[in-house]
Parts: C-alpha cells; sequence; structure tokens
C-alpha cells in the first residue's frame, strides 16, 4: 500500500475518497530510560533509547492505519500526517504518535 504525505501520488488517479484512516501508539517509558535520556540531555547528544521507542511508536501507527485502510478497500493513503505528544511525568512518562490521512482508490 501506497502511504504518502502529499494529497496524490503522480500517475496516478484517485476515483473514490473513502474517508479518514488514523492509528495511534501510546508506549510507555520507565523510569531508568527517563533517567538516561536526561543525563543525555544534561551533557549532550542523542538519546538512542527515546529514538528507538518513537521509532517503534511510529511503525505500530502506520500499520494501524494501513490496516484500517485496507479494510475499507484503500489502493492508498494520501495526505498523511504525524504528530508525536510526551505524556505525563515521572515514572508515567508516555511517547504517543498519532498518524491520520485519506484512505482513497484509484482506477
Amino acid at each position: 500500500m501506497i502511504v504518502t504525505s502529499t494529497d496524490g501520488i503522480e500517475g496516478r488517479h484517485v476515483s473514490e475518497y473513502l474517508g479518514i484512516v488514523s492509528g495511534e501508539a501510546v508506549m510507555g517509558t520507565n523510569v531508568f530510560r527517563d533517567l538516561f535520556a536526561g543525563i543525555t540531555d544534561l551533557v549532550g547528544g542523542r538519546s538512542g533509547t527515546y529514538e528507538e521507542e518513537l521509532r517503534r511508536a511510529k511503525d505500530v501507527a502506520l500499520e494501524e492505519m494501513k490496516r484500517e485502510a485496507r479494510a475499507l478497500g484503500a489502493d492508498a493513503i494520501v495526505g498523511v500526517d504525524l504528530d508525536y505528544e510526551h505524556l505525563g511525568g515521572g515514572s508515567r512518562s508516555m511517547l504517543m504518535v498519532t498518524t491520520n490521512g485519506t484512505a482513497v482508490r484509484f482506477r
């Protein structure tokens, strides 16, 4: 399935808009990861742990959105938007990724 942030796909003509589809992923982090990320932030550099969790959450949200589009009989999802949020604080920190797009069918 083609998934794109653009509003169309070159060389393809949309024959039907099937509706908005979405996917969500909320991933918990733990105190040790938060502590390590805080140290990384303090001394500079990248937090590989958080980057890995963000990537995993993005993949889960995209797969959920594609599953919803397939159930509608879509050929592609256009106009995709990804949003990232950090929820909570302290020992109950969560990462949230949401994806939204329009499921379409081609001629």
